[in-house]
């Protein structure tokens, strides 16, 4: 039992190192947009395959330093090394289960000249000094696009027509199906009531033509 825990986590290693040992990622999006003069939130993420202690961490805007922290531990925040005054740490929450560790960054009050390439990089230490770095754009515009949301009007009001639609035609098969169910019923009495009548009748002659007048004396 012993030895295939220990060739689990060995498996498990050599296909973290296979993977990438520390990776650094700022999401889905490469490219984000913010209006001018407000707060924008610049993401960041990294993940350590076997763990992190004293990882350095730094925020890069074109080739210009912008902010450097250091961050002892999964259990505990960044603290700032070099700091800036528009830069802020948001609050997270810590999840001492996740592998991944939240290094985004506030940056206020942006203007025209913010826009360009924001880079976050990461060196861990614990894995010999491993590095690693991702980067997005920013764009700072006058005012955001108003999402056009009528395409997704039509669509939901198209799914909400069939959904009405499917609604309607089980109830009128369902109605259908209870006209049938009590017309079957009604005439299936009728019969049963032809029936007893009919029989009722045939006694009455029966009985009529089996009674015969007396004899005169």
């Amino acid at each position: 039992m012993a030895g295939g825990r220990l060739g689990a986590a060995l498996l498990g290693l050599l296909f973290c190192w296979a993977a990438r040992a520390l990776e650094v990622s700022v999401g889905k999006a490469t490219s984000i947009s913010a209006q001018n003069g407000t707060d924008v939130l610049l993401p960041c993420t990294f993940t350590a395959c076997i763990g992190f202690e004293n990882a350095l961490f730094s925020w890069w805007f074109n080739a210009t330093q912008l902010y450097t922290g250091r961050v002892s531990n999964k259990n505990v925040r960044p603290v700032c090394v070099v700091c800036n005054p528009r830069v802020e740490l948001p609050e997270v929450t810590l999840n001492k289960d996740s592998r991944e560790y939240n290094l985004s960054i506030l940056l206020l009050s942006v203007d025209f000249s913010d826009s360009g390439q924001y880079t976050c990089a990461v060196k861990n230490p614990k894995e010999k000094g491993a590095e690693h770095n991702a980067t997005i754009t920013l764009a700072v515009v006058v005012e955001l696009e108003k999402v056009d949301k009528t395409l997704a009007k039509i669509i939901a009001a198209v799914v909400g027509g069939v959904i009405g639609l499917l609604v309607l035609i089980l109830l009128l098969k369902k109605l259908i199906l209870f006209l049938l169910k009590k017309k079957k019923e009604k005439n299936n009495e009728c019969l049963v009531s032809s029936s007893g009548n009919d029989n009722t009748e045939n006694g009455l002659a029966g009985s009529k033509a089996d009674q015969k007048p007396a004899p005169k004396a």
